[in-house]
């Protein structure tokens, strides 16, 4: 017999031996402990899953006491450095990096889709020139859902691999579009270059004059496409997860998603560290501003995760990328305090001590606006870095066979069974 929790349930005196697997214990094997026959037994309260496995996968790896990431047991760091996004993107799809002839079939497929249907551009150009851009993206990816007749057939392998690719190929086209559509430009087609190449040149082609798309930005920016890649069980992975579990196509799972990454506490924290670092205004400012955090009255944005109790080796990575990045666009004030403000809280023991450490928000935001985009783009860079997880979570999801649809229990807390008053009884009676 395997490795055994034993419990004794003091209400009744029986015990009971919970079998544990990869240190875990079914959920539903607490439903045998019961006071009485009828009763429906034992559950887990667990607001938020903090300590609820909801699926097995074999796409992210996390150690958040050690800092560690890897997908398909690659080292985060690795990968940023050796591969593009789509080489990451068919790694974390397929399972395995691709060779030199997986590679050029895989990014040809890709790039043959990166029009948009001329259906989802109406969509797009339907909306006010506001700075909405996440509200747009759930749109424009949900209105693809109408586009391809077969994108509910996700049972089928090969109809389900089309539509994955899809997404990952037309969700720069559409932010690009949706850029252009705020800025009241027109649009410019996806063209033959690298993946981020591609976005950049549709985002700001014409904006300036001989814009050229620098070679230093395009690689910093298909890095950080590589860092939000895939990072496990996360909220909008979850949703992704959720709705793909009543089997919808996976377009709606999408738009779905993006609405979950669109949250403040989600895609939008890199903007909230930008607007912190406005608040602080100058190196000399960091030492009141750390006083304020410890009394609590100033959050400082940008530190903490809610798996990291480590450094974010994603932050490492983008930190380098920074450098980079400002020697192309020039420097920016607000990077100077990011670094003075970096270097102070990990010297400090109330940050050391709440294992507070910069993650991957906290310089990302800055590397972002000094290559043009505005902050309501941010959010949207993350979406696109994360469809390839997206579409590989929900396909694990769809091929798993312990899989059902999401449906969560609740601890109910409301009025118990009562009639209605009386008065109401007597006015329904007249009524008939």
């Amino acid at each position: 017999m395997g490795d055994t929790l034993s419990i004794k349930d003091k209400r009744t005196g029986r015990d009971y031996e919970v079998p544990i697997q990869a240190e875990t214990i079914k959920a539903v094997d607490l439903r045998k402990i019961r006071v009485k026959p009828d009763d429906f037994g034992l559950m887990t309260y667990d607001p938020g899953f903090m300590n609820t496995a909801s699926c097995r996968s074999s796409i992210t790896f996390i150690d958040g006491d050690k800092g560690i990431l890897l997908h398909r047991g690659y080292p985060i760091d690795q990968l940023a450095e050796h591969y593009s996004h789509l080489e990451v993107a068919y790694l974390i799809v397929c399972g395995e990096l691709p060779d030199e002839r997986q590679h050029r079939q895989w990014r040809g497929a890709i790039m043959a889709e990166t029009e948009i249907p001329d259906a989802t551009n109406r969509v797009i150009q339907s909306f006010p020139e506001s700075d909405q851009s996440m509200g747009m993206l759930v749109s424009a990816i949900a209105a693809l859902s109408t586009c391809y007749a077969d994108a509910g057939k996700v049972d089928d392998p090969e109809t389900r691999r089309r539509q994955m690719i899809r997404l990952i190929a037309k969700i720069p086209t559409l932010a690009a579009y949706i850029y252009r559509h705020q800025s009241g430009r027109p649009i410019v087609h996806p063209s033959d270059r690298s993946y981020a190449g591609n976005f950049l040149n549709m985002m700001f082609a014409g904006t300036k004059p001989n814009y050229e798309v620098h070679p230093d930005l395009e690689q910093a920016l298909d890095v950080l496409f590589v860092l939000h890649a895939d990072h496990e069980q996360n909220c909008s992975t979850s949703v992704m997860r959720c709705i793909g579990s009543s089997r919808p196509d996976p377009y709606l799972a999408a738009a779905g998603a993006v609405g979950a990454l669109a949250g403040p506490l989600h895609g939008g924290a890199n903007e909230a560290v930008l607007e912190m670092l406005e608040a602080i205004g100058s190196t000399k400012r960091i030492p009141e501003y750390i006083e304020r955090v410890k009394k609590g009255d100033f959050r400082l944005m940008g530190f903490g995760h809610r798996v990291y109790k480590n450094y974010d080796p994603r932050a490492r990575i983008i930190k380098r990328m920074a450098d980079q990045v400002f020697k192309v666009t020039g420097t920016n004030p607000l990077l100077d305090i990011a670094l003075e403000l970096e270097q102070i809280a990990l010297q400090d023991d109330y940050f050391k001590s709440r294992k507070l450490y910069p993650n991957v928000d906290f310089y990302s935001g800055l590397i972002y606006q000094a290559m043009g985009f505005p902050a309501s783009m941010f959010p949207v860079l993350f979406a696109i870095g994360r469809m390839a997880g997206w579409v590989a979570q929900w396909e694990e999801l769809i091929k798993d066979p312990e899989q059902k649809i999401a449906r969560p229990r609740q601890i109910y807390e409301g009025p118990a069974t009562r009639d209605v008053p009386a008065k109401a009884k007597a006015e329904a009676s007249e009524r008939a």
